[in-house]
């Protein structure tokens, strides 16, 4: 699918995060003739005149210059490919078979297996119609195409087969619902004789489930036209030991799910790979219920679901590359691309070399977050988020870096608040640290989770974004590690370590999220399917995986509001003499964050509150609360939670650590107001002062 924005200019990175000395490409599309690109600073995003405004500070680099402009277009839409070779193209009787459940079946010509080009092949297909046909190219412009006329129905499994007998030139389909219902056309039984003798031979690869909408089980290609019987035992799953010789290729999609391989169980070494990252680890035809667990039992789970819409890599050629100077700082950066009037950010963090720093604080930015969240309102151009269904109404379970990500710009506004939110959000802090003038290290989540507790454990303070939603299980180790170590820990957002979230370890570029039946639900839930394809592990919520965020920061997911945001009150925890250096300055009435760029108010969006059941620390202080909300909501797995609430909260760790969290992703939001006077400033600025004068880390 072409990108229907052709006069615009975008772009993105073939990596979020480099170092001193390492190189990162980026791929640009632009419908002019010439782009502008430049390497900026990003210090604050929301562009609007209530706060600070955008800010950002143009770099000096070798890569600032005027570029050729040139289109690039986006083509999504998953399948498999198999490699040509003469035992698939030089067919002469044929029969393809395959298990086969449709999501949607009426969204134009569907490939279920194909080996087809302009001169010729074969194709098992659905029509515009949604019905099973088969076409047959015999070369010289000779083709014929059989429909069964018999629309597949939604989200059934069926059993299909079609055959071309090259001697006699009848096709034949074969089209069986897994469960026959009366008064529910389904079975359809086809047949046609034409004047056709043979197969054009082509060079043209294998393709399974191209523009497909659906599941595709156990596709079989034999080298002649089955009999009925035979195709019927077929059904059972078994091959008979009389068809084995018959067999050119038998793909069995259970084998390697973490991987893009596809093997060819065949014995003939057909294998193929998969395109633009469809779903795997998904149940078969033959999926009993009786194991929820593909790992338990892999051969019910021997499907794939292709989608048009899914797209792992935009694979536009590389524009210009980047290698790091020594001497730029830790920090946001981005290539602004301009062309006319319009303009693009394109954001990077540089980080310090492994095993150096060059501060005392390590801020951990939210990257995963970033990513599932992105493209969220970008659907037209073929792109979309980890909140978005997929066009056929199913869940999108994978994001990728590889492809423009629109939403996470930092001037983007979110839809449903009117401020900043993510990475626009996060450069609020990032401007509040330049303005109070610490020097900071700046980290992505997807860092700490291949270096784990090493990439933070020398840090006096870590600090997290507004909203650290997503998180594997090695980035929570991480975090735990550095606290149960000395280190020192301000948590300045909220629903944070919440969804398990996995990393592909062969392609780090795609994350992995399946929610399972807990949590803020996002699009519908496949039973049977909550185990993650690229790790093997369970997903849903950490709380359910024995990691419920309580247990790390002190709080956890509580509630949300998107009309009006409140301030905190203190609560008796607050006088504790454990907390004064916290409130230093602060009045004991004094309502904190009545103001803030998003929704008005420190406490808002999404919020978290303690709870001892659940793990929070035994001593925790609970300092502050903001209740009253207008608008809540509550999350679906906190049933001990009867009204929407915002807890600030503070304990200390062994061997001097501590952890400070606020609850509330409009805490960093809050910060800038009155030129950065106020209580929500002195209080972050009470603890990391603090933080940082203290033993920290060991």
């Amino acid at each position: 699918m072409e990108r229907s924005r052709q006069a615009c200019v975008m772009g993105y990175a073939d990596r979020v995060s480099v170092a001193h000395e390492e190189t990162i490409r980026f791929m640009v599309s632009c419908g002019t003739p010439t782009y502008r690109a430049d390497v900026v600073r990003l210090i604050h995003g929301d562009p609007r005149p209530i706060g600070p405004g955008f800010k950002e500070e143009l770099v000096a680099s070798d890569v600032n210059k005027e570029y050729p402009g040139r289109h690039q277009p986006i083509h999504p839409g998953s399948y498999v490919t198999v490699p040509h070779s003469a035992m698939l193209g030089e067919v002469g009787g044929l029969t393809l078979q395959a298990w086969v459940y449709c999501r949607a079946s009426t969204k134009g010509v569907q490939s279920l297996i194909c080996k087809r080009s302009a001169i010729g092949g074969y194709d098992l297909l659905l029509d515009e119609r949604g019905c099973l046909a088969l076409w047959i190219g015999a070369g010289k412009g000779q083709s014929e195409l059989v429909s069964t006329n018999a629309p597949l129905q939604f989200s059934t499994w069926y059993f299909v087969a079609a055959t071309f007998d090259a001697g006699t030139g009848y096709m034949t389909l074969f089209q069986d619902p897994l469960r026959d219902w009366p008064e529910v056309a389904g079975t359809a039984r086809i047949g046609l004789l034409t004047s056709l003798r043979g197969v054009e031979k082509n060079k043209a690869s294998v393709m399974i489930g191209n523009r497909f909408n659906g599941k595709i089980d156990s596709p079989k290609i034999f080298g002649r036209a089955l009999a009925k019987d035979e195709i019927e035992s077929l059904k059972g799953g078994d091959l008979p030991s009389s068809l084995s010789r018959h067999l050119l290729a038998s793909w069995d999609f259970s084998v390697g799910t973490s991987s893009t391989k596809v093997t060819d169980t065949s014995g003939n070494e057909q294998h193929g790979c998969t395109v633009n990252n469809p779903a795997r680890a998904v149940t078969g035809h033959n999926w009993t219920g009786k194991e929820v667990n593909f790992n338990l039992a892999p051969a019910e789970y021997g499907a794939i679901q292709f989608h048009d819409d899914d797209l792992e890599d935009a694979g536009w050629e590389v524009d210009f590359e980047l290698k790091l100077p020594r001497e730029w700082k830790s920090g946001v950066y981005a290539v602004r691309v301009r062309s006319g009037e319009t303009e693009d950010h394109i954001p990077f963090f540089v980080r310090p070399s492994k095993g150096a720093s060059s501060s005392r604080i390590a801020l951990i930015l939210p990257t995963l977050t970033y990513l599932a969240y992105a493209n969220h309102l970008a659907r037209e151009d073929g792109l979309i988020s980890l909140y978005n269904c997929h066009s056929d109404g199913s869940d999108n379970l994978y994001a990728s870096w590889r492809r423009p990500l629109l939403d996470f710009r930092p001037q983007s506004m979110f839809y449903l608040t009117g401020g900043p939110c993510h990475f626009s959000a996060d450069l609020c802090l990032v401007d509040w640290l330049k303005i109070q003038g610490y020097d900071v290290d700046v980290f992505t989540d997807e860092g700490l989770h291949r270096e784990g507790v090493d990439l933070i454990r020398r840090y006096r303070v870590v600090l997290t974004g507004s909203h650290p939603e997503y998180y594997t299980l090695k980035m929570l180790e991480g975090i735990d590690g550095y606290t149960q170590q000395g280190g020192r820990l301000m948590y300045l957002g909220a629903n944070g370590f919440y969804w398990v979230t996995s990393i592909d370890p062969e392609r780090p570029h795609i994350m992995e999220v399946r929610r399972g039946q807990a949590g803020a639900m996002v699009g519908t839930y496949n039973s049977g399917e909550g185990y993650h394809s690229t790790t093997g592990e369970c997903g849903g919520v950490w709380r359910h995986r024995g990691w419920a965020p309580q247990r790390l920061v002190g709080i956890g997911t509580n509630s949300g509001c998107v009309v009006k945001a409140l301030p905190y009150k203190r609560q008796p925890g607050s006088f504790n003499p454990r907390a004064a250096f916290i409130f230093e300055g602060i009045g004991k009435d004094e309502l904190i964050g009545d103001f803030g760029l998003s929704l008005g108010g420190a406490a808002g969006h999404e919020m978290d509150r303690l709870d001892f059941s659940l793990g929070t620390p035994p001593h925790s202080l609970l300092l502050a609360t903001a209740t009253g909300y207008t608008d809540p909501w509550i999350c679906r797995e906190d049933d001990t939670a009867n009204a929407a609430r915002c807890d600030m909260v503070y304990f200390e760790c062994p061997q001097g650590g501590a952890v400070f969290s606020v609850g509330s992703m409009t805490w960093v939001t809050s910060l800038s107001h009155n030129q950065y006077k106020n209580n929500v400033s002195r209080i972050t600025q009470n603890v990391l002062n603090r933080f940082l004068a203290e033993a920290g880390c060991k």
